[in-house]
């Protein structure tokens, strides 16, 4: 009868020592997708950041004194760069989707400019990047969200504490764009 005994406690040992190594393996892996996530964002970012440059040289060429736009443009776009934190990275990075509303919006009064090929493929590239942003963005917060339901959750919330897992911060809008615009005829 011992041996059984004995045999049981191994097995529940086993059991017990296998679940906590799948929940810590579990944590590890979620906060690596959490990086890997906020990774592709900085990937598309950069690839934002390498188009804005060329963009503002072809509408500089068009629309030379509307010099205010192009700095703030510029200015932003040197924000995202310097941005450490996701706090800042979404701070900045919304300051340069409003900056590239407003030279877009400049880029209206500017028929030549609206024709030119280069402009075009810019804005098309723009587009295009600007979409991937929004998907990272959107990978990214559920990824975190899985994350940090896992540290919020019982039994691997122990596990999180105990080896000092942080819950991660959603990449999110500001106040201002979650507001519904008012439209008037």
């Amino acid at each position: 009868m011992s041996l059984l005994l004995t045999i049981v406690i191994i097995v529940c040992l086993i059991i017990i020592i296998g679940t906590l190594i799948h929940m810590y393996n579990n944590l590890v892996g979620l906060r690596n997708r959490v990086k890997n996530s906020y990774a592709q964002i900085d990937v598309q970012l950069k690839r934002r950041n390498d188009l804005i440059p060329n963009l503002v040289e072809t509408v500089k060429g068009y629309a030379g004194h509307e010099k205010g736009v192009l700095e703030e443009v510029t200015k932003a776009r040197t924000g995202v760069m310097n941005a450490s934190t996701v706090e800042e990275a979404s701070a900045a990075d919304n300051q340069l989707t409003g900056a590239l509303k407003t030279l877009f919006a400049v880029a209206e009064n500017y028929p030549d400019l609206k024709a030119n090929s280069n402009f075009q493929q810019l804005q098309n590239e723009l587009s295009d990047t600007e979409d991937k942003i929004s998907y990272a963005r959107q990978f990214y917060n559920d990824v975190v969200l899985k994350y940090n339901n896992a540290c919020q959750q019982f039994p691997s919330s122990l596990m999180a504490r105990l080896f000092g897992f942080k819950e991660e911060t959603f990449f999110e809008a500001p106040e201002s764009e979650r507001e519904v615009p008012k439209v008037e005829f």
